[in-house]
């Protein structure tokens, strides 16, 4: 099926031209409409205020969107509440971290953020376990997020601060469109209460996101186009891969869902797990007994290495130590004064007694002697 014209489900990039969509748009003549499937709405204070949440009773905020930076300082000016200039900022990307300039002096604040993924924030954010964790979040009961957090065990507080409401997108139809791009569960969501029979509808959806993935076949919806594949990191290059023909391949799942947190690495676009072929059980052991015999010829080798080093650290120990010690009966000898010899006083007592004595006396005292 030919793709010309496509409903993306976000709003109209600010510069078209510079955006992924312009080959989309240049090289292959595709009609796109921009539309977003939802609105992001903020919970009013009085519903935040049954959570019995104090902001100002936790040390660190994550951060993974600009909506949830916007709708933290919303309630936090609402409430009437401050916050520590010790408060530590976390941001899943340096994008989000730059946000907080609209609210924060950045430059004089704690702000720490991960290179790409979720996951990347995690790390940075074990280091600073000690810290009572704010998350600022929409009302959804668990998301992809959590979930991470949940998986590497992080003591946090999931704060509801805003919702994500589905518009009315009946004023489209779908016969005029080739295809939809959805890029979260919410789009999802929309989609089908505007239009309840779209999984029997002749349509190609493509999706950004395990996630919206996940959604799609919770709905029973056929999922076409999937990203992002290690050929296709973004939407628009998925879809102008599958305008040229190219094969579907596997779908990039972001580290917070890798299996450091309990998930798999990779899924498949068809949801299909592949499975390992053993040609021969006996070569397969073999291998196996192989693969023991080097992990232990390496542990081995590194236990011997350990102990050599460990042995000429001991060495060097008593070298040092014995150096040492000779340095100190120097410096003792050179500290101490020569004492006259004890006999000095009794020889020299003797030899003038002996010139002073007569020859008489010098004969009693040989006769007693």
């Amino acid at each position: 099926m030919k793709i010309k014209k496509i409903l993306i489900s976000q709003p109209v990039p600010a510069d078209l031209e510079k955006s992924p969509y312009r080959n989309l748009i240049n090289k292959h003549n595709v009609d796109l409409t921009f539309f977003k499937f939802f609105d992001v709405v903020g919970i009013p204070v009085s519903e935040f205020r049954k959570t019995r949440i104090h902001i100002s009773e936790y040390s660190a905020i994550i951060f993974n969107s600009k909506n949830s930076i916007d709708h933290f300082f919303r309630m936090l000016k609402e409430l009437r509440e401050t916050v520590s200039e010790e408060m530590k900022y976390f941001c899943s990307t340096e994008a989000i971290a730059l946000y907080l300039q609209n609210y924060i002096q950045y430059r004089k604040r704690k702000v720490f953020f991960g290179n790409q993924y979720f996951s990347d924030l995690l790390e940075v954010m074990s280091k600073h376990r000690e810290e009572k964790f704010l998350f600022p979040c929409s009302d959804e009961k668990q998301t992809e997020y959590t979930k991470a957090l949940d998986k590497a065990k992080f003591k946090y507080t999931k704060a509801p601060m805003y919702t994500s409401a589905p518009k009315d997108l009946t004023k489209f139809k779908l016969e005029d469109f080739d295809a939809i791009a959805l890029f979260s569960p919410i789009g999802v969501r929309s989609l089908v209460k505007s239009f309840p029979d779209v999984k029997d509808r002749d349509i190609i959806i493509a999706a950004f996101g395990t996630s919206t993935h996940a959604a799609l076949k919770e709905q029973g919806i056929k999922l076409t186009i999937a990203a992002p594949t290690q050929s296709a990191p973004s939407m628009a290059m998925a879809i102008e891969n599958y305008i040229m023909g190219k094969e579907q391949d596997t779908v990039i799942v972001s580290k917070g869902d890798t299996a450091k947190h309990g998930l798999k690495n990779t899924i498949s676009a068809t949801n299909k797990k592949a499975k390992p072929v053993i040609a021969n059980k006996e070569i397969y052991k073999q291998r196996m007994e192989e693969k023991k015999a080097q992990a232990a010829a390496r542990r081995a080798a590194r236990a011997a290495e350990k102990a050599r080093k460990e042995a000429e650290a001991a060495k060097k120990e008593k070298e040092a130590a014995k150096e040492a010690a000779k340095i100190a009966v120097k410096e003792t000898a050179k500290a101490t004064p020569k004492a006259a010899p004890k006999t000095a006083p009794k020889v020299a007592a003797k030899a003038v007694a002996s010139k002073r004595s007569t020859p008489a006396e010098k004969k009693t005292a040989k006769k007693n002697a």
